[in-house]
């Protein structure tokens, strides 16, 4: 397994000036007017990617995410410690980052290969693929300066993916544009996955590095705080958050929540295919608190099969030791092991306690192997 990236004890620090003289004259003037302050984006972060891994980096906004990436795509230079590449590289590191609004998106997509290395003649053999992946040939000749968020990313993915980079770096955008694009996104991030190439994605959605990533960075005030299986990260990173909630509450005297423990009544997740199940989430609040409970199930695999409506799920926690019940009459799944998240939101959606893979589900089926869900389709001849 060859590595591809090597990040060795990089750090970044910014200088930000403060009251600093605005026009010439002012500066001839004071010249030592104002203060500079020294802000560290990142602090000493190591890791490595071989070249067949899909490597997830979450944080808050202000981790250092972004920062990261740039330097290690070249766009900013890390005040101490270096990065090693090995292969081509291709990156989309925010909306519309490298474009000349000024030019159309043909000019755009023929400067963007020049920047990668590719010769005229290479574009040109890519073009007609990069224009059908974006899906914006009626707005190839328009100034980029005119497309709207969508158009940007279509065109900026279309190009980076059919480049043929041995890694791939994306940067929060596999949000924007419609469901359908996005998709169609994953779906040529999937076919690398198979081609053997790296790929580094940054995003705010924990579904998509559990569906895409087999490994998790995670970064708090450009620091690295996990760096391991995307479900440890993941957890760390729902922690990281309660601990930032559980701050702002001790200052609003609010309530501080906690999920202990998920049990059945027989000790056992085990379950037949089409059968029902009921366990019970043991919760524990230092002070009486109203929010909605969530759950969510997952395939090993970090597919979402279900999702709770948190609207739909009210919850009014005494303190002490709380219990809710969850019923689920029926569990139409094919073989497979499953896994339980739950969770207390707010009424405005933020998250007040988490815990992940609080129970796995063994599900048998007696039927044909492969496949995840039992439609119970009725059979009956014409």
């Amino acid at each position: 397994m060859v590595t591809v990236i090597d990040v060795e004890n990089v750090s970044k620090q910014f200088k930000i000036h403060h009251e600093r003289s605005q026009s010439l004259k002012e500066r001839l003037l004071h010249p030592r007017s104002g203060s500079t302050e020294v802000f560290s984006a990142l602090s000493d972060i190591s890791f490595s990617v071989s070249s067949d891994e899909t490597v997830g980096i979450l944080g808050h906004n202000g981790s250092g995410k972004s920062t990261l990436l740039k330097c290690i795509c070249g766009v900013l230079q890390p005040t101490s410690g270096q990065i090693r590449l090995r292969g081509s590289l291709a990156a989309l590191l925010e909306l519309g980052a490298g474009f000349q609004t000024e030019l159309s998106g043909r000019d755009n997509v023929y400067l963007y290969g020049a920047m990668l290395g590719l010769s005229k003649r290479g574009v040109d053999a890519i073009f007609d693929d990069i224009v059908a992946f974006s899906e914006i040939e009626h707005f190839i000749d328009t100034q980029v300066k005119f497309y709207s968020s969508g158009m940007y990313v279509r065109l900026a993915f279309a190009v980076a993916v059919n480049v043929d980079p041995d890694i791939l770096v994306v940067d929060e955008v596999l949000t924007v544009g419609d469901e359908r694009f996005q998709a169609k996104c994953v779906d040529r991030i999937r076919t690398f996955q198979e081609e053997g190439r790296s790929i580094l994605l940054v995003t705010h959605q924990a579904d998509q590095v559990r569906a895409l990533c087999d490994r998790a960075i995670v970064l708090d005030g450009g620091l690295m705080i996990a760096n391991g299986p995307v479900q440890d990260s993941l957890r760390i990173f729902r922690e990281h958050l309660l601990e930032d909630a559980v701050e702002h509450d001790r200052v609003g005297h609010q309530a501080e929540v906690s999920i202990d423990s998920v049990t059945t009544p027989t000790g056992s997740f085990d379950v037949r295919s089409g059968a029902g199940m009921h366990f019970d989430v043991h919760i524990s609040s230092h002070t009486a608190y109203s929010g909605n409970f969530v759950m969510e199930l997952f395939t090993r695999a970090g597919m979402l099969v279900s999702r709770s409506d948190a609207q739909g799920s009210p919850v009014n926690l005494k303190p002490g030791a709380n219990q809710v019940g969850v019923d689920l009459p029926q569990i139409p799944l094919l073989d497979g092991v499953y896994d339980v998240n739950v969770g207390i939101v707010d009424y405005h959606g933020t998250v007040i306690a988490w815990k992940e893979q609080a129970a796995s589900i063994q599900v048998t089926y007696n039927g044909r192997e492969g496949g995840l869900v039992e439609l119970g389709a009725s059979i009956r001849q014409l």
